[in-house]
């Protein structure tokens, strides 16, 4: 199995087997992934750097507006895809193997974790895995310590506050805060009351 092959199956969402051709592939990947993070977050580099190794853990060009500062984790990397403008500030943890998709002008905060993957609930199967998605759309911040689990959604110019753990859909232009995440408040009440 190779990296295109890889992606394809995990796109289908359907169980990662322990052991299986997949998981083998998840493995090299991870290692690959290991490597690349390493040099990334040591030493400093400038912009440029940091995209070029960005992009060789992606496995595609990323675009001369993202901006991130190290250090930078994550256990895949060929599953991320990020639009223009993006930020991601130090810290974050990016488990990709289900996908992770990021929407021109987002900003990412320290330490946010983006989990696409669950295990199985079932003991003896729990070593398998199912992959889902994470779909953030266009000029969203999530602030620090924020953690969005599989398969959500994140409508655009929505906010997730610090520290929030989001399980859920986020609909575009709300602000959703705590464990789990609600909607506490719209985009539009700030923009009422902020100016």
């Amino acid at each position: 199995m190779n990296t295109e092959q890889f992606i394809k199956a995990m796109n289908t969402q359907e169980k990662v087997k322990a052991g299986s051709e997949t998981h083998k592939e998840m493995t090299r990947l991870s290692n690959e992934a290991m490597k690349l993070t390493a040099r990334l977050n040591q030493g400093y580099h400038e912009p440029h750097e940091i995209r070029k190794i960005f992009s060789e853990l992606t496995g595609r060009e990323i675009d001369e507006t993202f901006g991130m500062f190290p250090p930078f984790y994550t256990d895949c990397g060929k599953n991320i895809h990020v639009g223009r403008k993006v930020f991601i500030n130090s810290g974050c943890h990016f488990q990709d193997q289900g996908g992770i998709y990021i929407g021109d002008g987002t900003m990412i905060g320290h330490s946010v974790v983006l989990a696409t993957l669950n295990h199985d609930l079932c003991p003896e199967c729990r070593a398998d895995m199912i992959p889902k998605p994470i779909f953030i759309g266009k000029n969203v911040w999530i602030g620090s310590n924020a953690t969005i689990t599989q398969g959500v959604s994140i409508g655009d110019g929505a906010v997730i506050a610090a520290g929030a753990v989001v399980t859920k859909d986020v609909p575009a232009d709300t602000v959703v805060a705590g464990v789990p995440a609600k909607v506490i408040k719209t985009v539009q009440d700030c923009k009422e009351t902020d100016h």
